[in-house]
């Protein structure tokens, strides 16, 4: 975990958030079953009880929101025909920045023939945050992954804006020994002017990548498409013994990207359907 850090704000010393959690389950008697439970700091993890597969857990950031120099991650490890669905308590807040950056690192493992269905709610952006996540996946073969994060910048019923600041997503995902998709996603420090640019999302501040890992890809894409519409876009390949859904939507605002995101993540997730905590 990394070390918290202090930054001097109007003369005092500001502490800073760091936190880690991490959950590993594993299949056993026909269920899948929390096999191993950390928490250390603003990170918590809490587990719904459910009848059924997949084990659901909600993971909390008990600092209510990220600034400057605060460090989150998430590590979660499936076992072998286990299958989880993550998802989170509320959106989380990106804050301005006095200083430095807010960081959160992911790290998702997953057993040969196990799911992981990664479906956190939005990160909200606010003016003037600094913000960099990492996304690594790493898939046995035979292992399926529905991953989804989405971002608005701004809130717009509230009257806010994100014009300037710094946004960094990078995704790295692995099938055996392959890597199978990467992604680099920088917007700064002008946002609301690269936003408003025709060929970025035409001034809309609600954003989504959405990715699934499974053999069933291909077969899906037209149903995926008739979702997301004219404001957005998907395609699918074949990769190795498996196959790859890529999905991007925009959206004026969260509301109107969540209305898509709702049947999306529905008939992506199968059975599993969507996370209870999520809701229009």
């Amino acid at each position: 975990m990394d070390t918290i850090e202090y930054t001097k704000f109007s003369g005092q010393p500001a502490q800073r958030a760091a936190g880690l959690a991490q959950l590993g389950c594993a299949s056993a008697d026909g269920r899948t079953r929390l096999q191993r439970l950390y928490q250390d700091g603003s990170a918590k993890i809490r587990l719904p009880a459910v009848s059924a597969d997949p084990l659901e857990a909600v993971l909390i950031n008990t600092a209510g929101g990220l600034t400057g120099g605060d460090r989150l991650a998430w590590e979660v490890d499936v076992g072998a025909n286990a299958s989880a669905a993550i998802t989170t308590q509320a959106c989380e807040k990106v804050y301005r920045a006095a200083s430095d950056h807010a960081e959160v690192r992911i790290e998702l493992t997953v057993g040969e023939n196990g799911r992981i269905a990664w479906l956190p709610q939005e990160t909200i952006v606010f003016d003037r945050a600094a913000f960099a996540r990492t996304l690594d996946v790493d898939l046995a073969e035979g292992a399926e992954a529905l991953v989804l994060e989405a971002t608005v910048f701004g809130r717009l019923a509230m009257g806010e804006r994100a014009a300037q600041g710094s946004f960094r997503d990078r995704w790295r995902v692995r099938q055996g020994d392959f890597l199978i998709h990467a992604e680099d996603f920088r917007i700064g420090p002008d946002i609301a002017a690269t936003l408003a640019r025709p060929a970025i999302s035409g001034g809309a501040i609600a954003v989504a990548t959405l990715l699934l890992v499974s053999p069933r890809a291909e077969a899906l894409l037209d149903p995926v498409r008739e979702i997301i519409g004219d404001q957005g876009g998907a395609s699918a390949w074949s990769v190795r013994a498996s196959g790859k859904l890529l999905a991007r939507l925009y959206a004026g605002d969260s509301y109107q990207l969540r209305r898509r995101l709702v049947p999306l993540v529905g008939l992506l997730n199968g059975r599993a359907g969507l996370p209870k905590l999520w809701s229009l």
